[in-house]
């Protein structure tokens, strides 16, 4: 039986699901993390450094989840400031002067709204992100392993290629909040989540992402060593075909993949009520 995609939420939410900080170790070798976005801080909802991978340096940036309330509470629940976008930036910026792939790896169920992060400019941060990375002069894939949460995971997800795990979610809203703004009764989330069209397969069908990264049954908690081995097969086989492709070529791509999204006909004569 086909998971809905509230079963694939309950996976998602799985407290031993492996993170970041699991993948990273067994995805790249010689990773380095680098801290702080040269304005304010360090956000540690960020994560981002240079790292090898079969001997291509590449640039990673990363959301992190914690599996405890301890490590949650040190990632703000992986919802990122607007410091922690400015991190990434700068680092993809540093990427693109030295021709290094930037591999994004999305897992937020959005960026803070905190006072704090408002008075830092987080509206302007994501969109600067969003400007920027859709001008980048190198390849970018991104990956949503879980939660890919409305413009703080998209700030992530300017890309030249999208995957996703094959129970992650990317979703312009979560569940409880389009509950809450459609019928004005959070309760309702299930069945906001299964009419949302925002699995894995949903999304490739959309055109949104390209890419459906295959989990052990049951989930990547089940075994994370597969998983790893997955996604670090997928980057494996995809920066290659990317770093061919000439810079104009690559950004006019880019561009053209992200203006298909959201395409849609009318027929003359029909009243869709």
């Amino acid at each position: 039986m086909a998971k809905t995609a509230w079963d694939r939420m309950q996976i998602i939410h799985e407290k031993n699901r492996p993170t970041v900080r699991d993948y990273l170790p067994m995805v790249f070798e010689n990773f380095i993390e680098l801290h702080g976005d040269r304005f304010y801080g360090d956000d540690a909802a960020i994560l981002g450094g240079i790292g090898t991978l079969d001997g291509q340096p590449v640039t990673v940036l990363a959301q992190v989840k914690g599996r405890d309330l301890k490590e949650n509470q040190q990632t703000n629940f992986s919802m990122p400031h607007p410091e922690g976008y400015r991190k990434a930036l700068r680092l993809a910026k540093q990427a693109e002067k030295f021709h290094r792939p930037v591999v994004c790896l999305i897992d937020t169920p959005g960026a803070f709204c905190g006072i704090g992060a408002e008075e830092r400019g987080q509206g302007e941060a994501i969109a600067r992100n969003l400007m920027e990375f859709m001008q980048l002069e190198t390849p970018v894939i991104s990956i949503v392993l879980g939660e890919g949460g409305s413009g703080g995971a998209l700030a992530l997800g300017v890309c030249d290629e999208l995957a996703m795990m094959q129970n992650a979610i990317y979703s312009v809203i979560s569940p409880r909040g389009f509950a809450s703004i459609l019928w004005k009764d959070p309760s309702r989330e299930k069945e906001a989540a299964n009419i949302m069209r925002i699995t894995a397969e949903d999304l490739v069908e959309f055109g949104v992402a390209e890419t459906i990264i295959p989990e052990p049954d049951g989930g990547a908690h089940i075994d994370p060593e597969a998983a790893a081995e997955a996604i670090r097969q997928y980057i494996s086989e995809t920066i290659p075909k990317y770093m061919k492709i000439p810079i104009a070529k690559l950004l006019e791509n880019r561009y053209y993949k992200f203006r298909k999204v959201g395409v849609f006909t009318e027929q003359k004569g029909v009243n869709p009520l």
